[in-house]
């Protein structure tokens, strides 16, 4: 029984995936009208352009104080990952506390002594704005990043507060090295993060390499993304990290296949899964369903109709060169190991994705690049359009304003 726009339904009722999809790259371009691919491939592009944007703004005037008590990145959605990523590219020696402010406004605790970056892709966002009024209300320090032209850029312009703007050609989830560029430019004004230029060009080299692994016409059984879209096809996804530089990433995946591919996911950190979330691998998606399965059936031919876990493990075994021993490294992979061989004993298949790279951004960057188009690959390989998302323009109509941050 044929699924809508060319997927299959299997007997209970999912639609299975359909991998001739992902290899007739003329069809498959044809089901992203909105060019998420093209978007996606442009990552190596965004990093040279959002650097050499906010390279041209005076932030000089973010040091003239001195260090900041705290730094608040203030944003949704995409927007709201920067902080994350700027937090994990200061490291754990950073000597200002660094938050990630996803609601309105700014923590009741900031004041002057205090640096608040907000962020909207689109430059319209509620949270963004309020955050950016706020700061300026209570005099803390103020840089903006977002759309030129938009009314985040006026309220700047109103506060006096530099701006930092990032063109939108496509959806804030794939415009993230866009946006995350400008807020690491901050953070090193500010003393707080090192960002060398080599890292820079370094991180734009991998992204570029990986848009290439990852092109539309390369066929599944060479495309590490399609191989990774595939093994997710019909599953319910876990994703975990084995360290907070690999955690962002797996919460970055989780963000791209609720929205492009529309599938449910679980991300967090391996010490979280070690306290207890371990225990999925036990329930009725995990080990339990192994009981009704043939024990002599060979494990490649298992019934894909049926709901399974599969983990993704994203592994970070780099060490930072201000750290001063290893253990925490160590620590990180043996839970990672751990946690391979504990689903594996119950059948639960696993992908594991090994950061690389010298720099703390590449190596972010070499997480990142193939699961944001195996997101992109997932919902082409079910017929869907990664970009038209219905239940978000309802959303838009029944709650406006909404923040255009997805």
């Amino acid at each position: 029984m044929a699924g809508p726009r060319g997927g299959s339904a299997g007997v209970n009722g999912h639609r299975v995936a359909d991998e001739s999809l992902l290899n007739d790259e003329k069809s498959m371009l044809a089901n992203d009208p909105g060019g998420m691919l093209r978007a996606t491939a442009s990552a190596g592009a965004q990093v040279r352009e959002a650097a050499a944007l906010a390279a041209e703004v005076d932030l000089t005037m973010l040091a003239d104080e001195g260090r900041p008590r705290a730094v608040v990145v203030a944003g949704i959605g995409t927007a709201g990952l920067t902080g994350s990523i700027l937090s994990t590219v200061a490291g754990p020696r950073c000597p200002v506390p660094i938050i990630g402010h996803r609601s309105a406004g700014v923590p009741g605790w900031v004041g002057a002594a205090d640096v608040v970056i907000a962020v909207s892709a689109s430059g319209r966002s509620p949270e963004a704005l309020a955050a950016a009024e706020a700061a300026a209300r209570r005099g803390a320090r103020l840089v903006a990043i977002g759309n030129p032209g938009s009314d985040l850029e006026a309220l700047a312009e109103r506060a006096r507060a530099p701006f930092i703007g990032v063109p939108r050609r496509a959806p804030a989830r794939a415009t993230l090295w866009g946006l995350t560029i400008p807020v690491l430019f901050a953070g090193r004004a500010l003393g707080i993060a090192k960002l060398a230029e080599a890292d820079i060009a370094e991180t734009a080299t991998r992204l570029d390499a990986d848009a290439e692994r990852c092109r539309p016409g390369a066929d599944s059984f060479v495309n590490p993304a399609k191989e990774l879209a595939l093994g997710l096809a019909g599953s319910v996804p876990i994703v975990w990290g084995s360290s907070p530089l690999a955690t962002v990433a797996a919460r970055r995946f989780a963000d791209t296949l609720a929205a492009n591919a529309r599938y449910p996911v679980m991300a967090g950190a391996l010490g979280e899964a070690g306290r207890g979330r371990v225990g999925l691998l036990d329930g009725v998606f995990g080990g339990l369903a192994e009981t009704t399965r043939d024990i002599f059936a060979d494990p490649d031919e298992r019934d894909e109709t049926l709901t399974r876990l599969r983990l993704v493990v994203f592994r970070d075994g780099g060490l930072n060169p201000e750290d001063d021993a290893d253990e925490p490294v160590a620590v990180e992979e043996r839970r990672a190991d751990a946690i391979q061989t504990i689903a594996d004993r119950r059948g639960v298949r696993c992908d594991v994705l090994t950061a690389e790279g010298g720099s703390t951004l590449e190596r972010l960057a070499s997480l990142v690049a193939v699961p944001d188009y195996a997101s992109l690959y997932l919902a082409l390989a079910h017929g869907l359009d990664p970009m038209a998302v219905p239940a978000i323009s309802e959303m838009k109509e029944l709650a406006n304003p909404l923040p255009e941050e997805l």
